[in-house]
């Protein structure tokens, strides 16, 4: 999950070792609103994967975004 590590300190603008499986959207100013669809964009695109509107949803912190991301590329 090095590959979703990358995007999400990217998009965020944040360093990899920032982003931690306890990240929290509502805790971290960078993973605002617009990010949030920016990031779930750039994975898609880059893993090749769709999300449902539920599971964009439903993210709410890096550890649920990986899960989500696992089960999708398994």
């Amino acid at each position: 999950m090095n590959t979703l590590k990358n995007i999400a300190s990217q998009v965020l603008g944040l360093p990899k070792g920032k982003i931690q499986d306890t990240l929290v959207r509502r805790e971290t100013p960078e993973w605002d609103s617009f990010n949030h669809l920016m990031l779930i964009s750039e994975i898609e695109k880059k893993l090749g994967i769709q999300f449902t509107m539920a599971e964009v949803e439903k993210v709410q912190t890096y550890g649920e975004l990986k899960k989500t991301v696992e089960n999708k590329t398994k």
